[in-house]
Parts: C-alpha cells; sequence; structure tokens
C-alpha cells in the first residue's frame, strides 16, 4: 500500500470523543439541537474575558500588520516569552527565563513535542500515565516511538496509587506525564500525593542512575474551585517540563496556543530545552501563531470566570447522586466522572443516547465502567439533561 498504515489507523478511526461529538451534530440536524444533549467535548461555553478581544482590537489598531502576522522566531517572540516567564516567575517563585519557554499550538503540541524530545524508540523508552488519563496521551507517546504504562488508581478517590505506581518504574522509564486537574475524573491531585510521587522518582532515578523526568500536563490549572490548590511541580521536582494551554484557562481552545517551560533548575536544563527546540523543528511545531502570541502576552495575568462551571458541577453532581448514580466531586476542571450503572460503559453509553444523553465511554481512558461527562455547557443544557438522566436511572432501577 502506498501510506502509513498505523496514520490510516488513526486517520479511520476518531478518538471516541470525536465520534460522539460528530454523531451530535447529525443529531442536533434532525431533532434540533435543544433537543440533543451532548456532553461529549471539552469545549469551554464561558466566553474569553474582556481582555482578550480588546487586545485582538489594540493589536489590529495600532501593531504593523506585516508584523503582526509575519513570522516569529521558531521558539516564540522574545517579548512575548519573557512576559511568560515574568508570570510564572512571581506566581511560582521559580527563577525561569525566556530561554526555558517554548512556544506551542495548545497542549497537544506541547505534550507531543515534549516526547519527541525525551523518547529514545532504540532504548525502548516507556512513559507512564496515571488512569484516568487524556486518550491522545497513548497516540502521542507511541508516535515519539515511547511504550505507554498506565498506573491505576485507587478506586475510591481516583488519587494516585503510590504503590503502584512504584511498582510500574523500571529502568526503562523515561517520563512520567501528570495531568492535574485531571481529564476526565476532575480530581486535582493534593500537595502531599505531589510530593510523594517526586520522592518515588527522585529515589528511582537515583537507583537506575538516569533522570526521570515529569511532564506535567496544565491545561485546567486555573479552573479550580473552592479553596482548593494546585501545587506547581517545579517547585517539587527540578526535572519537570510543563506543558500549559490557554484553551480552557482564556476559552480559546480554536486558537491553539500555549507554552513548554523547562525547569531551570533541571539537570542538563539547556540541552533539554535546545532537544525541545529540536523536537518542534522536526514535527513541525515551530512559530506558534504570531497574533495569539501577542494576545497571549497582554492577557497574561487573565483568566475566564469559572462561576458558570461551577454551577453546572453543583447541578449535576448533586442531582445525579440523588438519583442513584456513583459520582466523583471534581475539584477542578469541566468534567463529572460518572460510575456507569452496568459493567459495560459503551452499553450504559447506549441507553443513555436513546434519550438523547450523550456521554462518554472512558474505557479509552484506561478506566472501563466509567463515562464523563463535559458540563462545560450553557446551564439550560445542564437543566434540559436532568429528567433524562432521572428517567435513565430508574430504569435501572434506582432514584425510585
Amino acid at each position: 500500500m502506498g501510506y502509513n498504515q498505523k496514520m490510516f489507523g488513526l486517520g479511520s478511526r476518531r478518538s471516541i470523543i470525536r465520534e460522539i461529538f460528530e454523531y451530535s451534530k447529525t443529531r442536533a440536524k434532525e431533532i434540533g439541537a435543544e433537543n440533543v444533549f451532548d456532553f461529549s467535548l471539552g469545549n469551554p461555553s464561558v466566553p474569553a474575558p474582556a481582555i482578550v478581544n480588546d487586545s485582538i482590537r489594540e493589536l489590529l489598531d495600532t501593531q504593523d500588520s506585516v508584523l503582526l502576522h509575519g513570522y516569529t522566531s521558531a521558539q516564540g517572540d522574545l517579548g512575548v516569552r519573557t512576559a511568560i516567564a515574568e508570570h510564572i516567575k512571581a506566581r511560582f517563585d521559580v527563577p525561569i527565563t525566556p530561554n526555558h519557554i517554548y512556544m506551542t499550538c495548545g497542549a497537544a503540541a506541547s505534550l507531543s513535542i515534549c516526547l519527541k524530545a525525551l523518547i529514545e524508540p532504540e532504548h525502548g523508552d516507556e512513559c507512564i500515565v496515571f488512569a484516568p488519563f487524556f486518550t491522545e496521551y497513548r497516540v502521542f507517546i507511541e508516535n515519539a516511538g515511547g511504550k505507554l504504562v498506565v498506573s491505576m488508581p485507587e478506586e475510591s478517590s481516583f488519587a494516585i496509587d503510590i504503590a503502584d505506581f512504584e511498582a510500574k518504574i523500571n529502568e526503562k522509564t523515561k517520563a512520567i506525564i501528570l495531568n492535574s486537574p485531571n481529564n476526565p475524573s476532575g480530581v486535582v491531585y493534593s500537595e502531599e500525593t505531589v510530593k510523594a510521587v517526586c520522592e518515588v522518582l527522585r529515589r528511582k532515578s537515583a537507583e537506575f542512575g538516569n533522570p526521570i523526568y515529569l511532564i506535567a500536563d496544565e491545561p485546567y490549572r486555573e479552573l479550580v474551585y473552592s479553596d482548593v490548590q494546585v501545587p506547581y511541580l517545579m517547585n517539587h521536582y527540578a526535572n519537570t517540563l510543563v506543558c500549559y494551554s490557554y484553551s480552557k484557562a482564556l476559552s480559546l481552545p480554536g486558537e491553539r496556543i500555549g507554552y513548554i517551560a523547562v525547569c531551570p533548575e533541571m539537570e542538563d536544563a539547556a540541552n533539554i530545552y535546545l532537544a525541545v527546540c529540536g523536537a518542534g523543528r522536526s514535527l513541525g511545531y515551530v512559530c506558534a501563531p504570531s497574533l495569539f502570541q501577542q494576545v497571549i502576552a497582554k492577557c497574561v495575568d487573565a483568566t475566564v470566570d469559572i462561576e458558570i462551571y461551577r454551577e453546572n458541577r453543583d447541578l449535576l453532581y448533586n442531582n445525579l447522586t440523588a438519583y442513584g448514580y456513583h459520582c466523583i466531586k471534581p475539584d477542578g476542571a469541566f468534567y463529572l466522572f460518572v460510575k456507569a450503572p452496568e459493567p459495560d460503559a459503551y452499553a450504559f453509553y447506549e441507553k443513555a443516547k436513546a434519550h438523547e444523553l450523550l456521554v462518554v465511554p472512558c474505557d479509552d481512558f484506561g478506566t472501563p465502567g466509567y463515562v464523563r461527562i463535559a458540563y462545560c455547557v450553557d446551564k439550560a443544557r445542564v437543566l434540559g439533561a436532568l429528567p433524562a438522566f432521572k428517567t435513565l436511572a430508574q430504569e435501572y432501577g434506582f432514584g425510585q
């Protein structure tokens, strides 16, 4: 055949999230969007802060258009990287410089670049992820030539099981990916858990004589509720690379803008940064969108108002648990993780779909028997869906 079979496989079978999202669009045309309760895609419903649109207008009105829409340096505009480095330094007390920042097309590009920079396929390198994990981690890791290894969580809380994690590490472990707040569970890993993970990494790195890198996947960092704190991993482990995206923090998913930050205290930090630059070059991820680099520099301290997400979380969690569903209460992100009322989450998905409820089975997230509800939708959709969730619960014989 005249094409790459592995790439054909990825192209011919979309992720389960995208499959459901495409189905929802077709169904909306058939019966009306107001009658389809689509909770599949993590597409923010909260508008971007006013400063974002104000900054776009200001840049268009005041900047030379050739420069504004032209190429930046491959790793990103120096002024933009300086603004981000100063933000990190002020907020997290990390002595980072612009030469530790690489601008990217969102978190997916950040992760792909980091994995490409670190993984050496000829060595059989492995990367550990914590279930439940974002489905595309497998694609990113395997495309970089690595092997994905899954560490299973504590079942009751979906916190990291430190003993299981340590048991999964061996001399081929090159990196781990830690995503907090977590997609799909909404769990925020505590400082105690983070410290325990980092202690294991230090001990195992010393045992095997090679650094094990921590890749922090942080698109949901700003989306936390109450007084929950998200530990900044560079403050706990030197060999950390942070993958950040403004898709959720500023409600800009379609603009594809984010960055990689290499911890300045990392072993061989300068060369790791150069490997990041080389990986970006090899993947074609150079010169992130110029206009939105400049927008970010003006909005680096801004975040969205998450009150709508909080209201949706409380509506869904309080009502679904009252109906009899078992849910993990999320401290962050905008997902509700629900145990299916039968062992087969796909069977539950089909029964929910009969009520026009579109939820995501989580087998591909490493946690069979659960579904994800993305509540980053307008409040009317949540309210409209509640009677269907109640009827579905009654069909399973609970919530009577």
